[in-house]
């Protein structure tokens, strides 16, 4: 909330008014009237100033003394914080050549105009706000009142709104010497049923329950790297059983078959034996769907058809001394050797 600002309707000095009420058939001199539309519309309604035949003339600033001298208004209305810049301009609108000052003009009516239109609050301007001696008002004076506001928009983030509203609150004793309205600036409403909401970022930050950078992403920061590890190794998982599968190289066959090697002579039961022919198959079958471009790759053929050969041979003698060390079983071993 930046500053509030004071609904006057002033009338030169002599007018023999008091209340908005006692207006009939008369012109007044709205200053800012572009601005001041519902203002105008708010009193017409709640007073019925069209029965009234009052009328509402825009006035700029500078025209405002002029107009009240060739009475071509009767008053004037304007909208204004209460701090001496503003009050000042407005002494000057009025002649200082007689000693009654000019008149202010109560809105009675004020209080039930806040109950209808929230925009405005009633507000009793205190005596002697205008003018000291004589005092003007010369009591307490009821009019209404409504405020400035800094609004943003619903879709900017916490964070952007939040750093904004601290450097406004920050900067405001700064800034008070070329804005003297700015003495005003305020925390807003910030309850739930306010005219104007507050924006989350700036209720954070009035509240004092803005988040500090690891208040808001602390947990992420923590987690981030389980969950990535944890990602990591399901993907390793999945690529080691979706990857396609890759033939081995020659190199890789012959290393495998000499590998079988060492199994052949640890070899204790027919069953193993029969396991290793099955993986030296495997390997032979693989290896004939390879091309075969050059020497190099042709050399390589021959040298795993030699290996599978001489594997061959290690598995028929591992054969015949398992066999031999069971009697009865070694000569019919033998013998079918040798009809094969």
């Amino acid at each position: 909330m930046l500053a509030h600002a004071t609904v006057l309707l002033v009338a030169p000095p002599g007018a023999a008014i008091s209340d908005v009420a006692e207006l009939k058939r008369a012109t007044i001199g709205v200053i800012g009237a572009e601005a001041n539309q519902k203002l105008i519309k708010v009193l017409t309604d709640e007073y019925d100033l069209t029965r009234a035949g009052v009328t509402f003339k825009p006035l700029a600033p500078a025209d405002a003394r002029r107009a009240l001298d060739a009475k071509e208004v009767r008053a004037i209305l304007l909208v204004m914080p209460l701090t001496e810049k503003y009050l000042s301009l407005l002494r000057n609108v009025f002649s200082r050549t007689t000693r009654a000052g000019p008149v202010m003009i109560a809105i009675e009516s004020a209080g039930a105009i806040a109950e209808k239109e929230r925009a405005y609050e009633s507000f009793d301007v205190p005596k002697g706000t205008l003018r000291g001696s004589p005092p003007v008002p010369a009591d307490d004076l009821t009019t209404l009142q409504t405020s400035f506001y800094l609004v943003a928009q619903k879709k900017l983030g916490n964070d952007l709104i939040g750093d904004l509203t601290q450097s406004i609150m920050n900067a405001r004793r700064d800034l008070l010497a070329e804005l003297p309205a700015l003495s005003q600036i305020a925390t807003p409403d910030t309850d739930a049923g306010a005219y104007i909401p507050v924006h989350p970022g700036a209720a954070a930050v009035y509240e004092g329950t803005r988040e500090s950078f690891l208040d808001q992403w602390g947990n992420a920061i923590f987690l981030a790297p389980m969950i990535a590890g944890g990602l990591a190794s399901v993907l390793a998982a999945a690529w080691k059983f979706l990857r396609p599968v890759e033939t081995p190289s020659r190199e890789e066959a012959l290393d495998t078959l000499y590998a079988l090697g060492r199994r052949i002579r640890a070899a204790g039961r027919e069953s193993e034996l029969e396991e290793i022919e099955r993986e030296i198959d495997q390997v032979l079958r693989t290896q004939r769907d390879q091309p075969v471009a050059d020497d190099k790759a042709e050399r390589a053929v021959t040298a795993v058809n030699v290996a599978a050969h001489r594997l061959e041979n290690l598995i028929h003698d591992r054969r015949i001394h398992l066999a031999s060390r069971q009697p009865g079983q070694a000569e019919s071993q033998i013998e079918g050797r040798a009809e094969s």
